[in-house]
């Protein structure tokens, strides 16, 4: 069920499901909280599992004006206290993992534990890491023509096959609107601090089959967080929480509740 709680000048739409300590998901740049849709079952009884909507996603409300990553890890922080929580676990995806890294580095009180899934380190931008960010971002420019060549990149062919629906997924996506256009400029803006920054136990996840984000990157990181873990993810791609939802939460269960079950 969708709820809403006003969080400073933005609306914040939500969903909450299962019990036990809360943890807090955050989608990536073209996404909803509905991405983590096939993820969540798995997860919900370990924890209370939180989705929501940033700004200028989904159903989230907020000013039509730009917002800058800051402004995102106050928007998370300000949900989880919002909701009364002291602190919480905090996983995000791709560009979400950008939004929890800011909200560890930000609000270090806030987060319990991080899990950062294919994403890339703060402050530097995606195309100085990846050399084929270029051609990414005239795809995403091409939308909604190129929405099958964009699921190429966010989902290995061999799942595309199995899920042929994919290959339109990202045909809602409209960035020729205001809203589109604030969202792309968000997802360009950094912070100054880095990732070695981060004091919380962090857990790193990446696909093997991740054009995105090479496995790479992400997994390069564990070097430079203090009391992080790496894993990689054989046969998966970018989208993890959709093509491998079940192995992503198994990892994620056993990094956040070391002595608990299997997902």
């Amino acid at each position: 069920m969708t709820e809403f709680l006003q969080a400073g000048e933005v609306r914040i739409a939500f969903e909450r499901a299962g019990e036990g300590p809360p943890l807090v998901l955050m989608h990536g740049a073209e996404a909803t909280r509905q991405m983590f849709a096939a993820l969540v079952p798995h997860l919900a009884s370990h924890f209370t599992v939180i989705t929501y909507d940033q700004r200028d996603c989904g159903e989230t409300e907020a000013p039509e004006h730009g917002c800058t990553l800051s402004d995102l890890a106050n928007d998370a922080q300000r949900l989880i206290g919002g909701l009364g929580l002291r602190r919480a676990h905090v996983f995000g995806s791709s560009f979400g993992g950008r939004v929890a890294q800011a909200l560890a580095l930000m609000h270090p009180r806030v987060v319990d534990h991080l899990v950062l899934g294919s994403t890339w380190p703060l402050p530097r931008p995606l195309e100085e890491l990846c050399p084929d960010a270029r051609r990414l971002g005239e795809v995403r420019r091409g939308l909604p023509g190129t929405a099958e060549e964009l699921a190429t990149w966010f989902f290995p062919e061999a799942f595309l096959v199995e899920r042929p629906e994919l290959r339109r997924f990202f045909a809602n996506v409209r960035p020729a609107s205001p809203r589109s256009a604030r969202r792309a400029a968000t997802v360009q803006t950094a912070l100054d601090s880095g990732v070695a920054g981060i004091v919380a136990p962090t857990l790193l996840l990446a696909g093997e089959l991740d054009r995105v984000v090479p496995a790479s990157v992400t997994l390069a990181m564990a070097a430079r967080i203090r009391n992080a873990n790496a894993v990689l993810l054989p046969s998966v791609g970018h989208v993890t929480a959709m093509q491998a939802p079940e192995a992503l939460a198994r990892h994620m269960v056993h990094f956040l509740k070391p002595t608990g079950v299997d997902a």
